[in-house]
C-alpha cells in the first residue's frame, strides 16, 4: 500500500513537472512549439535512454556502478559527435555519435574477453580506461579548437537547449521513434536479462543464449546511447541514480523496474533542466545539476543499503 501511494505521488509530481516545464513564464505559441516542445522531447528522451539502459547494465553485469558513462560508451559517442561537429557537418553529429558509441562498444567488448570467455570485471575496467582515453582526446580537441569551445563544452556537460531546423527536427523525431522501438525490444528481453543477472551458467541451463543476448543488448544500447549523446551531450548520474531509486521502491521485477526507470529518468532530467535554467541568472549545464543532485543521493542510498 505504501509503495502504491509513493507511485501515485510520483505520477502526480511528474505531471506537475511537465506542465511547469511547458507553461513557466506563459510563453506564446511560437516559443511553445519551436523551443519548449522540442526541448521537452529531447529532455524526456535523454532521461529515458540513460535510466533505462542503466537499469539493464546494472542487472546484466551484476554491478551497481554500471552505466553508459562508466563503460566509456558516452565518452566515445561524445568524441565521435564532436569530431563530426568540428568538421563543419553539424547535421552529421548524430551519425558521428552513433559511430563513436559503436566503435567504443566493440573495443570494450573485445578487451572484456580473455581466452574466449567474457569477464564482467574486465568489461568495467576496459570501459573506464576507454572513457579516460576519449576524455583526453576531447581535451586535446578543445585546446586545438578553442574557437569551438562552446560546441565541445555543450557535449561534455550536457546541452538540452538545441535549436532544431525543420528538417533536423523531423530527422530527430525519426531517430526518437527508432530508439523507442529498441527500448521496447529491450523491455521484451527483460525476463531473460533478469535470469542472466543471476549468472551465465544458470541462464544457459534454462536455454538462454547468453553470448548472443549480451552481444545484441550491447549493440542496440550503443545505438540509442549514440543518438542520445549526439543531441544532448554527456549527462552523468542519471543512468546511475534513477534505477537505484526505482529499485528502492520496487525491489523486484525487472519489467516493472525498467518501465518505471524509463519514465522516472525523463522526469528527473526535466526537473534538473528546470533548475539549470532558473537557479541562477545564467543557464547552467544540466550535467552540473545532475552531478550535484546525484552525488548526495548516491551516498544516502549507499548508507541505506
Amino acid at each position: 500500500m505504501k509503495r502504491q501511494a509513493l507511485f501515485l505521488l510520483w505520477l502526480l509530481l511528474s505531471v506537475a513537472i511537465v506542465m511547469l516545464y511547458l507553461g513557466l513564464g506563459t510563453p506564446d505559441g511560437n516559443i511553445l512549439l519551436q523551443v519548449r516542445l522540442p526541448r521537452l522531447v529531447l529532455t524526456l528522451f535523454a532521461g529515458m535512454v540513460l535510466a533505462g539502459i542503466g537499469s539493464i547494465y546494472q542487472l546484466m553485469l551484476a554491478n551497481p556502478l554500471a552505466e553508459p558513462y562508466i563503460l566509456g560508451i558516452s565518452s566515445g559517442s561524445a568524441l565521435g559527435s564532436i569530431l563530426a561537429g568540428l568538421s563543419g557537418f553539424i547535421l552529421l553529429m548524430p551519425l558521428g555519435g552513433f559511430l563513436g558509441a559503436g566503435l567504443t562498444m566493440l573495443l570494450v567488448w573485445h578487451l572484456a574477453h580473455q581466452n574466449g570467455r567474457f569477464d564482467k570485471s574486465r568489461l568495467l575496467i576496459a570501459g573506464v580506461i576507454a572513457g579516460m582515453f576519449f576524455a583526453a582526446c576531447i581535451s586535446l580537441l578543445m585546446y586545438l579548437h578553442q574557437q569551438d569551445t562552446a560546441l565541445i563544452l555543450g557535449t561534455l556537460m550536457g546541452n538540452l537547449g538545441r535549436i532544431f531546423g525543420q528538417g533536423e527536427w523531423y530527422f530527430f523525431l525519426f531517430l526518437v521513434g527508432l530508439s523507442l522501438a529498441i527500448l521496447a525490444y529491450l523491455f521484451y528481453c527483460s525476463h531473460a536479462i533478469e535470469i542472466m543477472g543471476t549468472g551465465d551458467l544458470y541462464a544457459s541451463s534454462l536455454g538462454i543464449d547468453v553470448v548472443q543476448l549480451r552481444r545484441r543488448i550491447f549493440i542496440l544500447s550503443s545505438i540509442v546511447i549514440g543518438i542520445c549523446v549526439s543531441y544532448a551531450g554527456i549527462i552523468g548520474f542519471t543512468g546511475l541514480i534513477v534505477p537505484h531509486l526505482v529499485r528502492f521502491i520496487f525491489p523486484s521485477g525487472q519489467k516493472k523496474i525498467y518501465l518505471v526507470s524509463l519514465w522516472s529518468g525523463g522526469v528527473f532530467l526535466l526537473a534538473c533542466d528546470l533548475l539549470a535554467k532558473h537557479l541562477l541568472t545564467l543557464e547552467l549545464p544540466v550535467g552540473v545539476i545532475t552531478a550535484f543532485i546525484g552525488c548526495p543521493v548516491f551516498v544516502l542510498l549507499l548508507r541505506k543499503s
